[in-house]
């Protein structure tokens, strides 16, 4: 472990606390832990749109896919609420946890290789916010792009019908790290391959909230 490490709080598969140990020890044994998901809803005229990320390509899991909003690990210590820093960094959003959504607790298990198998607790919650994705200020670490998908989109998705390959706009950081207008085609192998039940939480607190709320 080198000392600038992050160190994770970990547990059995029920839940139960059952230490702490480094990043690398976590993957490379399997151990579960807790992470922090938040998605933005964006309201439209239409159908209301989730925003995506694309995750850097030198990620060590799932590098250069389409995946949450915004999405980070809990570290050791950590409550849910703090998960919210996450916001901030990755997409520049400073959000009190308050005004969030919840959407409930996922446990999702990736094995990615014999040397790197991701269990993780997820925390996963809305947040309803309208602006230009040239706002958002992404962080170049982690992300390299953000994107729009209509529900009906993700819908589909979820459900495994996402047969045919479709257009998303949206932002890139180009090699200056500004955000610039893309647009590009899609299909499902160009998602991190979240279960169908993971997307209808999502989706159901959508439909929660209502189109009031949007």
């Amino acid at each position: 472990m080198t000392p600038s490490e992050e160190i994770f709080d970990i547990f059995d598969e029920r839940m139960n606390p059952a230490g702490q140990a480094s990043r690398s020890e976590v993957h490379a044994r399997g151990l579960w832990h807790q992470t922090f998901h938040c998605w933005v809803v964006e309201p439209t005229d239409g159908d209301a749109v989730l925003l995506f990320q694309e995750r850097h390509p030198d990620k060590d899991t799932f590098p250069s896919l389409l995946d949450t909003s915004c999405a980070g690990h809990l570290l050791a210590g950590e409550a849910v609420e703090d998960g919210v820093r996450e916001l901030e960094e990755e997409l520049g959003l400073s959000v009190p946890f308050e005004a969030l959504v919840p959407c409930g607790l996922f446990a999702e298990e990736d094995v990615i290789s014999e040397s790197c198998i991701d269990r993780e607790f997820c925390h996963v919650f809305l947040h309803v916010k309208r602006q230009p994705l040239t706002r958002y200020r992404l962080q170049p670490e982690e992300v390299t792009g953000l994107y729009r998908i209509p529900l009906e989109q993700v819908r589909k998705l979820a459900q495994g019908t996402l047969s045919e390959p479709i257009r998303i706009a949206g932002v890139a950081l180009d090699e200056n790290g500004m955000s610039v207008p893309v647009e590009r085609t899609v299909g499902p192998a160009d998602f991190v391959p979240h279960p169908g039940a993971y997307y209808e939480l999502v989706l159901k607190a959508i439909d929660r909230i209502g189109k009031s709320a949007l």
